[in-house]
């Protein structure tokens, strides 16, 4: 058993022998939980993963106060709008899974699905040059953070650290040959940065 406090309060999952307490370095993100269903413990999920039919989800992994705690899954559902209902082993009550909302959810990396060499992500934009259509270059991506909702890219320029969402309305071009980023920022975005 691995116990852990949150709210106030002590928790207590069952861990297989042998098992280890994984770090969040060696965990992928899937989402998030999002409310609770019923009185029995049953969570809703929010997958922030396009392929999420494709995952083995029998334990996740919950966020909880840094600490990445394993939920072993008695069984679940999943429906076509990026949600799943999960009930988990010793989570019987509205108020243990109460205790998981909001919480970001993992999985080990040795379950991410592999890909197609085609598949190209927001995440694969880490190292690519960016250049915004009004200011020209701003220099490499040097990370791509998954956030609920959204993808954020990480800049360094003129000597700032510059953040910007990463979606469609932003991106103008993509060149995988060049790992250059053709951006159109909103107005006003980069002197938010460069006054402060």
């Amino acid at each position: 058993m691995v116990a852990f406090r949150f709210s106030g309060r002590y928790f207590y999952t069952p861990t297989p022998k042998g098992a280890f307490i994984m770090q969040k370095e060696e965990a992928f993100y899937i989402g998030y939980f999002t409310k609770t269903k019923g009185l029995k413990g049953e969570i809703q999920l929010y997958f922030e993963f396009d392929a999420y039919e494709d995952l083995d989800l029998d334990v996740l992994f919950a966020d909880l106060n840094g600490k990445m705690v394993p939920f072993f899954v008695s069984s679940h559902k999943l429906y076509p709008n990026s949600t799943g209902l999960f009930y988990f082993d010793d989570l019987d009550h509205i108020d243990k899974a109460q205790a998981l909302v909001k919480k970001k959810v993992y999985l080990p990396l040795n379950k991410m699905p592999e890909r197609d060499e085609d598949d190209f992500t927001y995440e694969d934009l880490k190292g690519f040059t960016v250049a915004d259509e009004t200011h020209g270059e701003l220099g490499e991506i040097l990370e791509v953070h998954e956030y609920p909702q959204q993808f954020v890219a990480t800049v360094l320029y003129k000597e700032k650290e510059i953040l910007f969402p990463l979606n469609e309305d932003m991106i103008v071009e993509i060149d995988e040959d060049e790992k250059t980023l053709l951006v159109d920022l909103p107005e006003g975005l980069l002197d938010l940065y460069l006054n402060s």
